[in-house]
């Protein structure tokens, strides 16, 4: 059954309102992923395999789909592309909507939890969008959708954008610096929303870079470290370079290993040159390395 251009025209007609970010809050949208219900290891896929065997069902190795309902859906796919005729680009990309813990919310915004998306319009709800939970769905499917714009001014589409790149553009830092990194990673992690000076610091922080020279591949490693920070912690005295030395500080290196360590510098963005900030590599506060 061929579309009719009707339905074509249609189709495309709802589209032209859709921009990337933008969010549905539907009931009963569901996200859809292939599993192996005889080896079932996410929540969705254990429940399926559960209601299959508990209606007599022999569950053997096989892709089965999974649907698994959601709080929302979140545009992902570029406005260029959602807006283009669904005969030529027929398929968007969508990711869901979950609730996260409260401090999480500003930690997605700032880009410190890169397995997540900041949504403007559901951050008041705690939901953000998971960037594992991407799926491709048809463009007359979204048709049936209640729109919900998900941003308001230029600067948050650009954020959102810049979340999704960064999700696909981390780089994989070597497994021993992963290793000696760990418990300066616990530490950050662990004490960023308490409410001491150290904490603060670190909510000010907007990012920590590392370069290595000559290369991370090198016999011995010169690692440089800017903690770079969005303004100084309101409320406490700053003293960056106490505390940036005592974070190095946990970092783990054996006699004789490959990284030399650089003094940490504490610094605005504005203080770092452009070849600084492209040769260095962001260390994300959820994990160091992608896997």
């Amino acid at each position: 059954m061929a579309l009719s251009e009707e339905d074509e025209k249609a189709i495309d007609q709802a589209l032209r309102a859709w921009r990337q970010g933008d969010i549905s809050l539907d009931a009963g949208l569901e996200f859809l992923h292939l599993a192996d219900l005889s080896r079932p290891h996410s929540p969705a896929s254990m429940q399926a395999a559960k209601a299959a065997l508990g209606e007599g069902e022999a569950i053997t190795a096989a892709t089965m789909p999974v649907l698994d309902e959601t709080r929302g859906m979140v545009m992902l796919s570029q406005t260029c592309d959602v807006i283009r005729n669904c005969r030529a680009r027929p398929f968007v990309e969508v990711a869901s909507l979950v609730e996260v813990p409260e401090p999480w919310v500003e930690e997605v915004r700032r880009l410190k939890r890169p397995a997540f998306a900041f949504v403007p319009a559901t951050a008041d709800q705690r939901l953000v969008a998971d960037l594992d939970l991407v799926m491709t769905v048809e463009k007359a499917l979204v048709t049936g959708w209640t729109r919900i714009p998900g941003w308001d001014t230029d600067k948050e589409l650009r954020d959102f954008a810049q979340s999704l790149a960064r999700k696909r553009s981390r780089f994989a830092f070597p497994d021993d610096f992963v290793a000696a990194a760990s418990r300066l990673q616990a530490h950050l992690a662990a004490r960023h929303n308490r409410q001491t000076d150290e904490g603060a610091h670190l909510r000010a922080l907007r990012e920590i870079r590392v370069r290595a020279a000559p290369s991370w591949d090198a016999d011995q490693v010169q690692l440089s470290w800017w903690f770079v920070k969005d303004d100084d912690p309101q409320d406490v005295p700053a003293d960056w370079p106490a505390l940036v030395d005592r974070w190095l500080a946990l970092f783990e290196r054996d006699e004789g290993g490959r990284f030399r360590l650089d003094a940490p510098i504490a610094c605005r963005l504005e203080d770092m040159t452009a070849r600084d900030y492209v040769d260095s590599d962001r260390l994300d506060l959820d994990r160091l390395s992608v896997t």
